[in-house]
C-alpha cells in the first residue's frame, strides 16, 4: 500500500530489448523528483513507480522514460461520469479530490454546473466500476456514464431535475408565506397573535414540512457529506437552519427568541435559490440540447430499389438515402446522385447556403435546400460530425481554465472554515457581548431587524445563523464552468469549437497569431498561372514534363500542375525512379532521362545553371507566384508558375486582427520573394519563409522567443506538430473531419472570420470568468464580517447567498448577447 499522500503509477514501456535497458530506465526514474520508489520488469515491460503527485504526475514520469531513449504506451482511455447527490461546489470539489488520489488516474475534473467528471485514467490499472465505488466512498453516485445512455433520457433526467425543484420549492413556501403572514404584527407591533404560546406553537409546527419534508434532501446530504468526512453548502444550511429550528421548542423551556420560523423561511430561499439555479444552468447548457435536438430521427433509405424509411439508428455506412427538398441529412455522407445547395448554418455559423453536388461530402443534420439527391451514408451514430462537435463541447465543459485552480483551492476549504468562524462567531458574542452590542445600538436606526436589546444568547445564535447561511462557495464553483459552458455552447454554434478551457485564458494574452499560408490565408487550390519556356523547349512539353514527373507527388504544388495538364488535354508520361526531395522538389525518369522540378537549391545542388532565368523567376514571386524550375540532361527547360488565389476575406480579416490589438505572422515553404508579395497583399506583420515541414516547430519556438505567448491557425494533419508547440493551436477542420487532437481550438468553416470569432469569444469569456470570480470572492469577504456582527437578519443572508449564485450563472448567461462576429461581412 502507497504511503499517505503518495500515488502508485505502472507504465507500459517500448523498447526495451534486454535487462540493461530496464536497468537504465529504473535508475533514471528513481532520480527523478518525487519518486518515492521505481521498479521495472523487463518481462512485463512495466515499470512500477510509487511517487508524491504534488512533485510529479504520469505525464513527467514518462518523460523522463521518454529522455533515456524508451517510450511509454499511451493507455489512457477518457470517461465522463454522470454524478448525482451534488449540490454545491464543495461537493464537486471533495468527488474531484477523491477521484483524482486514485491510483490509475492521470487527471480527474468535476464540474458542479454540468453535475459530470471527466476522467483521463489507465484501463490496466483502474476500470469504471471502481469509479462508481469511488464517487460512492466520496458520498456520491455515479448515476451513468455520457455516451451509454440515450439523449432523450438525459433530457427527460435534467427536466425532472428543474420539475423536482420547482415542486419543493412551491411546496416550501405554501408553508413559509403564512409564517411570514403570521410573523408581520409580531415584528411590526410587537404583538403575538392570538397569544405568544400558541405563536410560538404555530412557528414550529409550520417550519416543519418546509425543513423535514421538501428540505429533507438538504440534511440528507449533509449527513452524508459529513459521515464521509466531507462538509458541503448543506452542511451549512442544515446547521443554520437546525439551530434555528431548535429554538422553537426550546423557549418553552429557556429565555430565547423563537426562530422555528426563520427556519422554514431560510429553507424556503434555499429552496428557491436552487430552483433558479437549476434553470439557470439548463440555459447555460442549452447549446448542447440544441445540437442534440438537430439530429434526423427517421432516414429514407434505398433498399432493392425501393423506399424505406427507417430509424436513424438503423443508418449503416454503405446505405443509401434518398433527401427530398426542405428534409434534414440524417447522417454524414457524400453525394452519389444530383445537385443542391445546403443550409450548413448549423455546422458552420454561415447563413449562406453552400452548392453540393456529386462526390461532394455532406453533414449530417443541414438541411437540403432546393434539390433531390442520394447520399451514400459514410458516417453514423457517434462518428458523426454532430456527435463530435458534441462530445468536443462536453469535454472543453469538462476541462479547467487555470484562474478556476485558486478558486478550486478556496473552495476545498471553504465549508470547514466557514464553520470554524460560526464557531467562533458564537463564542464571541458569549465572551464580548457589550462591545458586539454596540455595533447594533449604532446599526438599528437603519437596519429595522437589528435588535440589539435581546438576550446574549440570543443574540449569538442570531449571528452565528447569519454566518452559516450567507458564506456562498456555489458562487465561487459556479464563476468559471458556467461561463465555459455557455461560451463553449456559443462557439459551437458559430463553427468554433474549443477543445481546452485554458486556451480560453491563454488566448487573452497572445501576442501574434501565425498562420500557414497554404490553406488558411490562401485557398489551398494552386492554378498554373505562367509558363516560361528556355532551350527551344515549347509551352506543351514543359507542362507535359512538369505534370508527368508531379503526377507521383501529393503536394498541392504538384496537383495543380497535373491539373493545368490534364485541362490541356496533355498526355501524362509513365515515370520511373521517383523521388521527392523534401522542401526543393521533385525528381523522375521518363523514357530513361532524368526530369528535375523544384526550387533553385534543387538545380543548385544538381549543378544546372539558372541564371538566365533569374530575372524571370523574380518577376513571377514578386506576383506572389510559386515559379518552379523544370530541368532535364542538365540544361533548363523553362519555368511553371502557379498561384494559390487569397481566400476572400484574408485580407479584411488580417485588418481586424490588427484592431484587436493582434500581431500577424505567416509562415511557408515558398521562397522569400513571394512570400513577401503574398504578406503585402494580404497586410501580414512577419513573414518566416523557405521553411521545410519538419522546421515549423523550430520557427514557432523562435516566434515564441520573440514575441512571446503565440497562436497558429493551420492544417490539423500537416501541421500538427507545430500546432501543439504553439500556445494556441487552432485547427482548421476538414469536411466531417473536425477530432483534431493536436488542436486547442478547431474551425469547422475555413475561411478567417472563424478565427476573429474564436478571439472574441475566447476574450468575452474570460472576461466573464474574472467578473464572476470577483463577484463571488467580494460578496463573501463583505458578507461573512457583517454577520459576524450580527448586522444581517439570516433570512436576508439566506436570500443574498442565493441571489450570489444566481446572480453568477446569470452573468454567464449574459455572454450570448456579446457580438463575436467579425464586422465585416464574410463570403
Amino acid at each position: 500500500m502507497a504511503e499517505k499522500g503518495l500515488k502508485k503509477a505502472t507504465l507500459q514501456l517500448e523498447g526495451m530489448s534486454c535487462a540493461s535497458c530496464a536497468q537504465t530506465i529504473e535508475k533514471a526514474l528513481n532520480k527523478a523528483k518525487g519518486v518515492k520508489q521505481a521498479q521495472v520488469n523487463f518481462a512485463a515491460e512495466k515499470a512500477y513507480v510509487e511517487f508524491d503527485p504534488a512533485e510529479v504526475d504520469e505525464e513527467k514520469l514518462a518523460e523522463v522514460v521518454r529522455s533515456t531513449g524508451y517510450d511509454v504506451k499511451d493507455e489512457r482511455e477518457k470517461i465522463t461520469l454522470k454524478i448525482g447527490g451534488m449540490t454545491c461546489a464543495s461537493c464537486s470539489a471533495a468527488v474531484e479530490k477523491s477521484l483524482n488520489k486514485a491510483e490509475g488516474v492521470y487527471t480527474a475534473s468535476v464540474n458542479i454546473a454540468t453535475e459530470k467528471g471527466t476522467v483521463e485514467y489507465d484501463p490496466t490499472v483502474i476500470t469504471r466500476q471502481d469509479f462508481n465505488q469511488i464517487v460512492a466512498n466520496a458520498g456520491y453516485e455515479v448515476i451513468g456514464v455520457e455516451g451509454d445512455e440515450s439523449t432523450e433520457a438525459e433530457e427527460d433526467n435534467d427536466l425532472k431535475k428543474v420539475k423536482e425543484a420547482k415542486r419543493k420549492m412551491w411546496g416550501t413556501w405554501a408553508f413559509t408565506i403564512p409564517i411570514i403572514i403570521w410573523m408581520i404584527p409580531d415584528m411590526v407591533f410587537g404583538i403575538a397573535w392570538p397569544n405568544q404560546m400558541i405563536y410560538d406553537l404555530g412557528m414550529v409546527i409550520l417550519a416543519i414540512p418546509p425543513l423535514f419534508l421538501f428540505g429533507r434532501k438538504t440534511f440528507v446530504t449533509a449527513y452524508r457529506a459529513v459521515s464521509h468526512g466531507g462538509a458541503n453548502m448543506d452542511v451549512l444550511i442544515a446547521i443554520g437552519t437546525g439551530a434555528a429550528f431548535i429554538t422553537g421548542p426550546a423557549v418553552f423551556f429557556t429565555p430565547i427568541a423563537n426562530y422555528a420560523g426563520v427556519a422554514g423561511m431560510i429553507m424556503a430561499f434555499h429552496l428557491t435559490g436552487r430552483y433558479i439555479e437549476e434553470t439557470a444552468k439548463g440555459r447555460a447548457s442549452q447549446a448542447i440540447k440544441k445540437l442534440l435536438e438537430l439530429g434526423a430521427k427517421t432516414a429514407t433509405v434505398i433498399v432493392d430499389g425501393e423506399e424505406k424509411e427507417i430509424p436513424i439508428e438503423d443508418v449503416q455506412p454503405g446505405d443509401v438515402m434518398l433527401i427530398r427538398p426542405g428534409e434534414k441529412i440524417p447522417t454524414d455522407g457524400e453525394i452519389i446522385e444530383g445537385k443542391t445547395t445546403v443550409d450548413e448554418s448549423m455546422a458552420t455559423g454561415e447563413s449562406m447556403p453552400v452548392e453540393r453536388t456529386v462526390e461532394d461530402e455532406v453533414i449530417g443534420a443541414t438541411v437540403n435546400q432546393n434539390g433531390l439527391i442520394k447520399v451514400k451514408a459514410t458516417r453514423v451514430g457517434k462518428d458523426t460530425f454532430l456527435s463530435q462537435v458534441i462530445k468536443m463541447v462536453e469535454e472543453a465543459q469538462g476541462t479547467k481554465v487555470p484562474i478556476q485552480e485558486f478558486a478550486d483551492r478556496i473552495t476545498g476549504i471553504f465549508v470547514p472554515a466557514v464553520l470554524i468562524i460560526a464557531a467562533a462567531t458564537f463564542i464571541l458574542w458569549l465572551v464580548f457581548p457589550e462591545e458586539l452590542r454596540s455595533v447594533g445600538i449604532w446599526a438599528q436606526s437603519f437596519l429595522p431587524w437589528v435588535n440589539p436589546h435581546l438576550g446574549v444568547f440570543t443574540l449569538a445564535i442570531f449571528a452565528t445563523i447569519a454566518v452559516l447561511v450567507i458564506a456562498c462557495p456555489c458562487a465561487l464553483g459556479l464563476a468559471t464552468p458556467t461561463a465555459l459552458m455557455v461560451g463553449s455552447g456559443i462557439g459551437a454554434e458559430n463553427g468554433v469549437l474549443i477543445r481546452k478551457g485554458e486556451a480560453i485564458q491563454t488566448m487573452k494574452d497572445v501576442h501574434t497569431i501565425v498562420f500557414d499560408k497554404t490553406g488558411t490565408i490562401t485557398k489551398g487550390k494552386p492554378e498554373v498561372t505562367d509558363l516560361v519556356t528556355a532551350n527551344g523547349t515549347s509551352e506543351e512539353e514543359l507542362l507535359q514534363l512538369a505534370a508527368s514527373v508531379e503526377a507521383g507527388s501529393e503536394h498541392p504544388l504538384g496537383v495543380a500542375i497535373v491539373n493545368g495538364a490534364k485541362d490541356r488535354d496533355l498526355q501524362i508520361k509513365e515515370i520511373e525512379d521517383f523521388g521527392a526531395v523534401t522542401g526543393k522538389g521533385v525528381t523522375a525518369k521518363i523514357d530513361g532521362k532524368e526530369v528535375l522540378v523544384g526550387s533553385r537549391r534543387l538545380m543548385e545542388e544538381a549543378g544546372i545553371d539558372t541564371a538566365g532565368q533569374e530575372s524571370e523567376m523574380v518577376r513571377l514571386e514578386e506576383e506572389a507566384k510559386t515559379a518552379m524550375l523544370v530541368a532535364s540532361k542538365d540544361k533548363l527547360l523553362g519555368i511553371v508558375a502557379v498561384a494559390d488565389a487569397l481566400k476572400e476575406d484574408s485580407v479584411n480579416a488580417i485588418r481586424e486582427l490588427h484592431k484587436l490589438g493582434l500581431q500577424s505572422a505567416m509562415i511557408t515553404g515558398d521562397n522569400e520573394r513571394t512570400a513577401k508579395a503574398i504578406a503585402r497583399e494580404v497586410g501580414i506583420d512577419h513573414v518566416v519563409a523557405e521553411v521545410l515541414p519538419d522546421g515549423k516547430v523550430d520557427e514557432i519556438m523562435k516566434l515564441q522567443d520573440k514575441f512571446g505567448i503565440i497562436a497558429m491557425v493551420g492544417d490539423g494533419i500537416n501541421d500538427a506538430p507545430a500546432l501543439t508547440q504553439a500556445n494556441v493551436g487552432i485547427a482548421i477542420g476538414t469536411g466531417t473531419d473536425i477530432a483534431i487532437e493536436s488542436s486547442d481550438i478547431t474551425l469547422v468553416r475555413g475561411d478567417l472570420s472563424a478565427v476573429i470569432t474564436a478571439v472574441k469569444l475566447s476574450r468575452a469569456t474570460f472576461r466573464k470568468i474574472k467578473q464572476n470570480l470577483f463577484w463571488a470572492f467580494i460578496y463573501n469577504s463583505v458578507a461573512i464580517p457583517f454577520a459576524i456582527l450580527g448586522l444581517l437578519h439570516p433570512v436576508i443572508a439566506e436570500i443574498s447567498m442565493a441571489t450570489s449564485s444566481i446572480s453568477v450563472v446569470t452573468n454567464a448567461n449574459l455572454l450570448r448577447r456579446v457580438d463575436v462576429q467579425p464586422s465585416y461581412e464574410s463570403k
